[in-house]
C-alpha cells in the first residue's frame, strides 16, 4: 500500500472517530441532565395489542417528556391512568409531562406511563426493547434519550410474595 494512501485512510478514520466522539459527547451532555432509573416494560402475550413502559425520571433542569417511540410498537405515547369515581380512565398526556428540576417523576402502573400500542410481536420476559424518549427544555429544544429496557412481569426489585412469606393472619374475628 502506498504511503500517501495509508496516510489518507488514517486521516479519514481519525475524522470519523472525532465525529463519533462529538456525537457521543452531545448525547452525554443531555444524558447528564436527565436520569432514567428502574426502567422496565411489562410482558405481553400473543395477540395483545398494547403494554406499558415504566421508570423513574429525574432532571437536573426542568424538562417535559413530550414523546416516545420504539421499534417494537407502531405507536408510543405518554399516558396517564387515573380513577374518576368508580371508573378508571386512561388518556394521552397533551403538551407533555413536566419533570421539575431536581424532582423525580415515577412512571408506574396505575399512573403516568409510556403506552406502547400496535405491538409488532409479543414482548417476552427477559428480552430487551429499544425505547426512545423525547424531552423538551424550557427554550423548546428537543432532545432524545435512547434506552434498552428489560421486559418483565414486575418492576425491578419487586419480589412476588410466596405463600410461606405471608404473615399469619387471624380470621377468627371475621364475620361473613
Amino acid at each position: 500500500m502506498p504511503v500517501g494512501l495509508d496516510t489518507t485512510v488514517r486521516k479519514q478514520m481519525k475524522l470519523k472517530s472525532l465525529a463519533l466522539i462529538a456525537a457521543l459527547a452531545c448525547g452525554a451532555a443531555y444524558a447528564q441532565n436527565v436520569e432514567i432509573r428502574e426502567a422496565w416494560i411489562r410482558t405481553s402475550v400473543p395477540g395483545q395489542n398494547a403494554t406499558g413502559a415504566f421508570m423513574k425520571i429525574t432532571a437536573k433542569d426542568g424538562v417535559k417528556l413530550v414523546g416516545a417511540s420504539s421499534p417494537a410498537a407502531g405507536v408510543a405515547e405518554v399516558h396517564e391512568m387515573k380513577m374518576e369515581g368508580d371508573v378508571m380512565k386512561m388518556r394521552a398526556v397533551s403538551g407533555g409531562l413536566d419533570i421539575a428540576a431536581g424532582k423525580t417523576v415515577e412512571l408506574r402502573p396505575g399512573g403516568y406511563h409510556v403506552m406502547l400500542m400496535d405491538l409488532k410481536a409479543a414482548l417476552q420476559k427477559d428480552s430487551t426493547i429499544s425505547l426512545t424518549l423525547v424531552f423538551k427544555d424550557a427554550k423548546g429544544a428537543e432532545s432524545k434519550v435512547e434506552l434498552k429496557v428489560p421486559v418483565s412481569t414486575t418492576a425491578p426489585g419487586a419480589v412476588a410474595a410466596k405463600a410461606g412469606d405471608m404473615p399469619a393472619m387471624d380470621h377468627s374475628q371475621h364475620k361473613p
